[in-house]
């Protein structure tokens, strides 16, 4: 992490009597491995049409005694007689009483503030929405709520995707510092003009959507009750939303008052974005910056896999010095050397789906490097597969490793592992268990909301011995079969998923199907419980 020297931040403590950073400059940084994720997890960078990617992080360095809580105090812009209230003190005083957490947060937040700061100040918004991640989540790109909210600014998929945040399996955009920020304020922003320039309003829609408060709103009128905030019915979250915003605000207006110690931030950038040209292995662009792999990935937690997508972006957000490393480096590696490769020879019953499987990757990506038109492949031909240049293990912080430390974190005395059968969700395995449906879904890092495919293994943590329950090896991992249909004459989506127990929005999962009409001799992939199927009987 890019941190102020010492220099720096002993000129910073003189200047304490005008408010520009009361922070010790002895204090260490907290390495602590807690439960809220290191200080340093932040993220990657989605592309659009009016970022300067050239100049970007190269503004002229500051005056010494400048920081960002100067400027941010500077750019305030709410009403401040709302800070009396007392849903706000009583914010205000949870705060003050957990300093600790103050102190992690604004850890965390240090590479990234100045940057989430010059985007408001560009946009001329309030800058108390730069203390909006704190709320959302505090400053951990790898939250997800159990509303399928993800990143900083907890975005949830369908508003990521209305504000251009990409979402695939290599990629999550909505963990990108860069994109989710532009995202975050433009929504915010919309939000503004929608309730006619009111904030208060405007950020109790960013939590709970517009709908909830307008509605809110019309309830009121008809009421011929005031339609501020205050005198809103709203969800008990998003009345506690704003206030906690409000909070933040009289804390970093006045640190001293409360006995708080703002970390040392200058206003300067805290990371510089470098841009690979082609897809990249991350552990060697770790290399390439001479940083070790988990802080490229505090860094760029949008990227879930190994290696950047393949379709892009390849963009990197690194420490400033670890920035010019990685450019001084990177020219020497050919970009047919930025991914390993390795040949596989197709074995007889193979699939594409049973190789993209085995090595971590997509039959939409296999299809591409190896210029397949179809998913048809032949034993005997080989087949060109990337793979990663380091044991999985080694990358902690990808989405399948930080799943897996958190299926293996410990909740109770007995681990059960469930594997997911046909037409199940969170509600029907939970009440199999007999365990909370929402920690179900926390115990695998999931939300309850999320799909569920067949074959694939949850993590059931139980206080006792569950003698009554068969720890689901009723059902292991290898009754769950692919197979290939071949359509006959007289075949339809839906007596397919009758004959095999599946539901036809399965098969549409399964396949690509451009259309709805089927046709003789053409293969439908299957995921079958072979101790649930019964004999063909024509």
């Amino acid at each position: 992490m890019h941190k102020p020297s010492l220099i720096s931040c002993l000129t910073l403590l003189l200047v304490l009597s005008l408010g520009a950073c009361n922070q010790d400059a002895t204090k260490p940084a907290e390495t602590s491995l807690d439960s809220e994720k290191p200080s340093n997890q932040q993220v990657s960078l989605l592309p659009t049409e009016d970022d300067d990617f050239h100049t970007f992080g190269l503004e002229i360095g500051p005056q010494p005694d400048d920081t960002v809580w100067k400027h941010i105090q500077a750019g305030f812009q709410l009403d401040e007689t709302d800070l009396n209230r007392r849903a706000v003190q009583a914010e205000l005083k949870w705060f003050v009483e957990h300093k600790d957490y103050i102190d992690r947060v604004m850890v965390r937040s240090e590479p990234f503030l100045y940057f989430i700061l010059k985007e408001a100040e560009k946009r001329n918004l309030p800058t108390e929405l730069v203390l909006l991640p704190i709320v959302e989540s505090a400053f951990q790109p790898f939250a997800y709520s159990h509303g399928r909210a993800a990143g900083i600014w907890q975005f949830i998929p369908a508003t990521g995707r209305i504000y251009g945040l990409k979402q695939n399996w290599w990629y999550d955009g909505r963990r990108d510092i860069h994109a989710s920020t532009k995202a975050a304020l433009k929504y915010l922003d919309n939000l503004n003009k929608l309730f006619k320039g009111d904030w208060m309003l405007a950020l109790a829609a960013y939590n709970s959507g517009s709908g909830t408060v307008q509605k809110a709103v019309r309830k009121n009128k008809r009421a011929n009750k005031p339609t501020d905030f205050w005198h809103l019915k709203l969800p008990r979250e998003t009345r506690a939303y704003v206030p906690k915003l409000l909070a933040l605000k009289a804390l970093i207006s006045d640190p001293e008052k409360y006995g708080i110690t703002l970390h040392c931030i200058p206003y300067a950038p805290g990371f510089k974005q470098v841009d690979a040209g082609s897809q990249i292995d991350l552990a060697l662009a770790a290399k390439l910056a001479d940083i070790d792999l988990d802080t490229l990935y505090s860094y760029n937690p949008a990227y879930n896999r190994w290696t950047t997508s393949p379709n892009g972006p390849h963009t990197l957000l690194l420490p400033v010095d670890a920035a010019e490393n990685f450019e001084l480096n990177l020219p020497d590696v050919p970009d047919s050397e930025r991914v390993r490769w390795k040949r596989h020879r197709i074995k007889q019953g193979e699939t594409l789906s049973h190789i993209a499987v085995k090595y971590h990757t997509t039959v939409k990506h296999l299809r591409s490097v190896n210029k397949l038109r179809k998913n048809t492949i032949r034993a005997g031909k080989n087949l060109l597969i990337p793979v990663a240049s380091r044991n999985r293990s080694d990358y902690k912080l990808s989405a399948g490793q930080r799943k897996k430390s958190i299926q293996n974190t410990s909740r109770g005395k007995t681990r059960i592992t469930h594997f997911v059968q046909n037409n199940e969700s969170f509600w029907t395995i939970s009440r199999k268990y007999n365990v909370n449906m929402h920690k179900l879904a926390k115990w695998n890092g999931m939300a309850i909301r999320d799909p569920l495919r067949i074959g694939q293994s949850l993590v059931v943590w139980k206080q006792n011995d569950p003698s009554s329950v068969q720890l689901n090896q009723r059902k292991p991992a290898n009754t769950i079969k692919s197979i290939s249909h071949v359509v006959r004459n007289g075949d339809s989506l839906s007596r397919i998923a009758n004959r095999y127990r599946v539901s036809v929005n399965d098969l549409h999962r399964w396949n690509t199907l451009k259309s709805k009409y089927l046709q003789p001799g053409q293969r439908i992939k299957v995921y079958v419980d072979i101790t649930e199927q019964t004999p063909d009987r024509g």
